[in-house]
């Protein structure tokens, strides 16, 4: 039986986004609806990080140098003069409040305009008791903490550190206290029950389980959405915030010669969205990219790694048994010399190498220091043991005497400071996730002790980067510059306006939600 309903804007995803958007419509007097193709809420935002970088007009030169001239002067215009805009309508709005992370830096924050200190903000820890009955349909997170303690971004620099530093120890303590006052959620998960208790206070609906099978035409202009034998119907427009292409299997292989099996992105990020605009006309840009980072190819999933190469007692080597990049750098950057995507030579397969002083100070994949890897890692070949370098190098493939070269000429680097071959530790960035304690780089230490241990790591991602060609409205273009009337997008659904590059954390969501909050803005009239 058909079905037919109408509001003015509709929505389809339930990330940041699309929530956002929903919400600012509907503050701006508009009836609005959310569609979600999963039976959850929250999409990718419910399992990141939850950061944010929103920031005002003076990361102009900053954002000019990070997303390059693929970007138009206005949409990072757009970004950064709504940015602030948008954070304090979502805290008017929502139960959410944010704080700054402190001593995050900028991914470049030597660049002309970066920041040492950084301009990230996270979310507060929200209680459930705001998010109702809500809380049962918010999707999982990526990983969640153990034992249902309130980690934040801010709790996890410390926690990788394992006990090796007295902030550590208190960490981990006040986190195990906190278990006692309630449960609390944090990062994405509270980002994306913050955004649906804002919704469901302003009266918006979300229909979960309902995936968009079409677009709807109507004189020219997109009217609105199908599901199977339902439409719903837009007077004014629709807003794709349906996430990336990164579970796509086919797209994948077509725009970046990648599979689905290393991305940690929604399982509905299918790619639904840019498939329909591509079919109304749409122009597509920078399909090759994604939001790339370093991972471990854990039997049960990949693991997105952050501080593990950061921390000193590491260092990444390729099929020659040699270094090939800065390990600390953001890891965008470290991925796209991975694919070889600046030079064309790729380093692939890519080792992260390590000894036993390693693991016995930090934490590991979410492994406390000293504890025993699962069997299945190595019967796997993700992980690798040996009591010698030459050891280690035969059991990877690598030449067992380049190894030894390389982890000795390391360890020459690691006594004097300096990275004479990468800069590693040069940066602000590098240091944030290094162990203060360690002198005199906190993200260089020797690798003596054995054993020795080598992880696979594979070119992983967040989502896919490229989408729907927009414009500073968040309008669909096509090729020739001119708007699919009635179509919207924002988030992995449109391109970047970060480009190739990566402005800080949050650099994803922040601009995700403006561009979301300026869609409705722009069908407000």
């Amino acid at each position: 039986m058909k079905t037919e309903e109408e509001y003015d804007v509709v929505v389809v995803g339930s990330g940041a986004a699309g929530m956002t958007a929903a919400l600012t419509a509907a503050h701006h007097g508009l009836s609005a609806v959310v569609i979600e193709r999963e039976k959850v809420y929250g999409g990718s935002t419910a399992r990141s990080g939850g950061g944010l970088w929103l920031p005002g007009p003076e990361a102009s030169t900053y954002l000019k140098h990070v997303a390059g001239d693929e970007v138009a002067p206005a949409r990072r215009d757009a970004l950064l003069a709504y940015g602030p805009e948008v954070l304090a309508f979502v805290e008017k709005h929502t139960p959410l409040e944010f704080t700054r992370v402190p001593g995050y830096p900028d991914y470049h924050p030597e660049a002309p305009g970066g920041l040492a200190e950084g301009r990230t903000v996270e979310p507060r820890p929200l209680d459930v008791r705001r998010i109702g009955a809500d809380l049962e349909t918010l999707a999982p997170p990526y990983r969640a903490a153990p034992n249902g303690m309130a980690v934040t971004a801010v709790d996890y620099r410390w926690l990788s550190l394992g006990m090796r530093h007295p902030r550590s120890a208190l960490t981990a303590v006040r986190l195990a206290a906190s278990r006692f006052r309630g449960h609390r959620l944090t990062m994405g998960q509270a980002l994306a029950a913050g955004l649906r208790a804002g919704l469901r206070r302003a009266g918006v609906p979300v229909l979960l389980d309902t995936p968009m099978s079409g677009l709807c035409r109507e004189g020219g202009r997109v009217a609105g959405v199908r599901s199977g034998t339902r439409t719903v119907n837009a007077r004014r427009g629709v807003i794709l915030a349906s996430g990336g292409f990164e579970r796509n299997e086919r797209m994948r292989r077509e725009h970046q010669d990648l599979g689905t099996e290393w991305t940690v992105g929604a399982p509905g990020n299918t790619g639904d969205g840019i498939v329909m605009g591509e079919e109304l006309g749409a122009a597509l840009d920078l399909m090759d990219e994604a939001w790339w980072g370093p991972s471990l190819p854990l039997t049960g999933g990949p693991y997105f790694c952050l501080a593990e190469r950061n921390l000193p007692g590491s260092l990444m080597v390729d099929g020659s048994g040699r270094r090939f990049v800065n390990e600390s750098a953001p890891y965008v950057d470290v991925v796209h010399v991975m694919l070889g995507r600046r030079t064309g030579t790729p380093h692939l397969p890519s080792w992260l190498i390590t000894d036993r002083t390693y693991r016995d100070r930090y934490l590991f994949a979410g492994r406390a220091p000293r504890t025993p890897l699962p069997r299945r890692w190595f019967d796997a070949g993700v992980a690798h043991r040996a009591d010698t370098v030459e050891g280690l190098a035969a059991s990877i493939g690598v030449p067992p005497e380049e190894l030894r070269r390389t982890v000795e000429r390391f360890n020459g680097f690691a006594a004097s400071g300096r990275d004479d071959d990468f800069g590693r530790g040069d940066s602000a960035y590098d240091r944030y996730y290094g162990d203060p304690r360690q002198r005199p780089n906190p993200c260089l230490g020797p690798l003596l002790k054995p054993p020795f241990h080598a992880f696979a790591l594979v070119p992983g991602d967040l989502g896919t980067k490229g989408g729907l060609r927009t414009d500073e409205r968040a309008r669909v273009l096509r090729a020739d510059g001119t708007p699919v009337p009635g179509l919207y997008a924002a988030g992995n659904t449109s391109a970047s306006v970060m480009g190739r590059g990566y402005a800080g954390a949050g650099a994803t969501l922040g601009p995700a939600m403006t561009f979301g909050y300026l869609a409705a803005l722009d069908l407000t009239g």
